[in-house]
């Protein structure tokens, strides 16, 4: 055990979550490994008493917690978004293990940056659109026999996994060198997807009624390498210079 470990920076996002007792216990969970920030995306019953009983000395934590209409609101500041993810997908995303995925956010929290991590309703997960909004993927191996972990379960275990790589003292191991800019927060990333669509529509390049994942595939691209907010500007720049040869230059609500 450390004394007094906090991670200021790093947030954990409950998206839609059914059952307030399991909101109680993942405030729980974090508490023991040194996480306070709980945002909650449009819970069905909160605030509630059950949540608060089943926090027992976490009270604080869900008495705290931020409550958001939208994924999208939840991590619009984020420099780094990851979320969980129990199965593969038809394309496939940057993965983590919790491992990995605990190196990353302390790494990232040390570098004063903004950190979510999602984890979806207990029923289905997270949707694909949501998804599609983080870096990576975390996914936590299970036995064959029964994979189904419960939904405080899994945010102990990404928990601890970030206290264990804040205890080992160097992260996931890998030397990262200093970056002259910050990186582009989940906000910028989506004015940028939302101007990058509407230009590619405007020249006849993208196809909104027969789409073929290009978006999709877009938004990986863009989020593997990461972005910094300067060169998320110079791609808008250069957007909005395409803009006005095509005589449609619009701005981020689509008016002209």
């Amino acid at each position: 055990m450390i004394e007094g470990t906090v991670f200021p920076n790093i947030r954990i996002v409950l998206v839609e979550t059914t059952h307030p007792g399991n909101i109680g216990a993942a405030a729980r969970a974090m508490k023991n490994m040194g996480l306070t920030r709980l945002v909650l995306v449009s819970p069905q019953e909160f605030p509630s008493r059950k949540a608060e009983y089943r926090a027992v000395s976490a009270v604080d934590v869900v008495e705290s917690a931020t409550v958001v209409a939208s994924v999208e609101e939840a991590i619009a500041d984020c420099q780094l978004v990851i979320g969980t993810s129990a199965r593969d997908r038809r394309i496939p995303w940057p993965m983590l293990d919790p491992k990995g995925c605990g190196g990353k956010a302390e790494q990232a929290d040390n570098r004063a940056e903004q950190v979510a991590i999602l984890f979806g309703r207990e029923s289905r997960g997270l949707k694909n659109e949501e998804l599609q909004q983080c870096e990576y993927h975390v996914n936590i191996p299970t036995g064959k026999a029964y994979s189904s972990l419960n939904l405080a379960m899994a945010v102990q275990v990404i928990c601890y996994e970030i206290l264990q790589a804040r205890l080992a003292g160097d992260g996931s191991g890998e030397v990262e060198q200093p970056w002259d800019m910050d990186f582009a927060s989940a906000g910028d990333l989506e004015h940028l997807f939302d101007h990058l669509q509407r230009t590619m529509i405007e020249l006849d390049f993208h196809n909104p009624q027969n789409p073929r994942q290009l978006m999709t595939r877009l938004r990986r691209m863009f989020n593997r390498i990461r972005p910094d907010r300067m060169e998320v500007s110079i791609l808008r720049g250069f957007l909005t210079a395409v803009n006005q040869r095509t005589g449609r230059v619009k701005d981020d609500s689509g008016q002209p």
